[in-house]
C-alpha cells in the first residue's frame, strides 16, 4: 500500500501572516529599488518551501536569516553611502602603498598594481574559481549544518548576519572605492559608477561565459569596498568547521579562505587593508556572537527561542 504525504496543517493566522510579509516585501521593494524578477523567485522559494512540509518550513524558517540579509543588502540601492560621506579615494590607496607598496623599475606600486601588470593565466583562472565560492560555500556549509547540528548552525547563520551588518555600518561609516576604481577613474569621485569586474574579466575571457560581468552589473555599492566581505566569509565558514570537528572540510575551507583573499588583492577588487578588515569585522562578529549565546541575556533566549523554532 502506497501512504499518502501526510497533511501539513497551517494555522489561518500563519497564512495571513506570511501573505502581509510577502506583499509588503514586494511593495517596499518596487517603491526603494524597483520591480525585479528576483523578487517574486525569492518569494516563490519562501512560501512553497514554508508549506510543502514541516522540515522545508524549518528550513527555510532557519534560512530566513541569510534572506534578511539578502534583502538589506539589495536595499542599500537605494541609499547608497556616498550621499552620507565622502569617499575615501586618494587616502585609501595611499595608505595602502606605504604600507604594503611594491618597489619596481618605474617606482613604488600597490599590490593591486603589480599583479595588474603581472598576471597570469593560471593566476586568472583560480582568482575566478575561488571567488566563486564566496556566497555558495557558506550556503552549502549551511545547509550541511541545518541536516547534522541545528544549533552550530544558527550560531553559523547568526554570526554571518552580524558580521555583515558590521560591515554595513563601516561601509556607511568609512565609504571607499576599490582599486579597479582608481585604475579606471584615479582620484576623481563619480556617483552611481556602475560595477567593474576588475581583473575578473580576464576569467571571464578566459572560459567564454561572462560570469562576472552579470554579477557585478547587479551589483549594490561600487564605493563599499572597505572592509572586504569576501575575505569575511570564509573566516567564519573556517572557524564553524573547525568548531564543529570537521577536519578535512577545515582544511579545504582554509584552501578557500586563502585563495580568496588573495584573489580579492590580484584582481584589484580590494586593497591589503580592506582585506585586514575584513578578516577583523568577521573576528569581531563571530566573537559576539558566540559571547552572547553562552552568557545569560537576551541574546541566548533569542537563541535558544528560534533555535526551538527549527529542531
Amino acid at each position: 500500500m502506497i501512504k499518502s504525504a501526510p497533511v501539513v496543517f497551517v494555522a489561518p493566522r500563519t497564512v495571513m501572516v506570511t501573505t502581509l510579509i510577502s506583499v509588503a516585501y514586494l511593495l517596499l521593494s518596487g517603491l526603494l529599488v524597483g520591480f525585479k524578477t528576483d523578487q517574486l523567485v525569492l518569494i516563490a522559494i519562501f512560501n512553497g518551501m514554508y508549506y510543502a512540509s514541516g522540515t522545508t518550513r524549518k528550513f527555510i524558517t532557519g534560512f530566513s536569516i541569510f534572506i534578511v540579509y539578502w534583502i538589506i543588502f539589495d536595499y542599500m540601492k537605494a541609499f547608497p553611502n556616498y550621499i552620507f560621506r565622502e569617499v575615501h579615494i586618494s587616502q585609501l590607496y595611499q595608505a595602502e602603498k606605504h604600507l604594503f607598496g611594491i618597489t619596481t623599475s618605474t617606482g613604488v606600486v600597490t599590490p593591486n598594481e603589480f599583479f595588474r601588470q603581472h598576471h597570469f593565466m593560471v593566476g586568472d583562472l583560480l582568482s575566478g574559481l575561488f571567488y566563486l565560492c564566496w556566497v555558495p560555500v557558506p550556503l552549502l556549509f549551511a545547509s550541511y549544518l541545518f541536516f547534522r547540528n541545528r544549533s552550530l548552525f544558527l550560531r553559523f547563520a547568526l554570526a554571518f548576519f552580524v558580521v555583515n551588518m558590521i560591515g554595513f555600518v563601516v561601509y556607511y561609516i568609512y565609504p571607499a572605492a576599490p582599486p579597479w576604481y582608481v585604475q579606471e577613474h584615479q582620484f576623481n569621485f563619480i556617483a552611481a559608477t556602475p560595477g567593474n569586474t576588475g581583473g575578473l574579466i580576464r576569467f571571464d575571457e578566459l572560459v567564454g561565459v561572462p560570469v562576472f560581468q552579470s554579477l557585478y552589473a547587479k551589483g549594490s555599492n561600487v564605493f563599499a569596498a572597505m572592509p572586504s566581505l569576501h575575505s569575511s566569509y570564509p573566516v567564519i565558514v573556517l572557524f564553524y568547521g573547525l568548531k564543529g570537528r570537521y577536519r578535512n572540510a577545515a582544511v579545504i575551507f582554509a584552501v578557500i579562505m586563502i585563495g580568496i583573499w588573495c584573489s580579492a588583492v590580484y584582481t584589484s577588487h580590494h586593497y591589503v587593508l580592506d582585506v585586514l578588515a575584513g578578516i577583523c569585522c568577521a573576528i569581531t562578529g563571530i566573537t559576539l556572537v558566540e559571547r552572547g549565546v553562552s552568557r545569560a541575556g537576551w541574546f541566548s533566549r533569542f537563541f535558544d527561542s528560534y533555535l526551538y523554532k527549527i529542531i
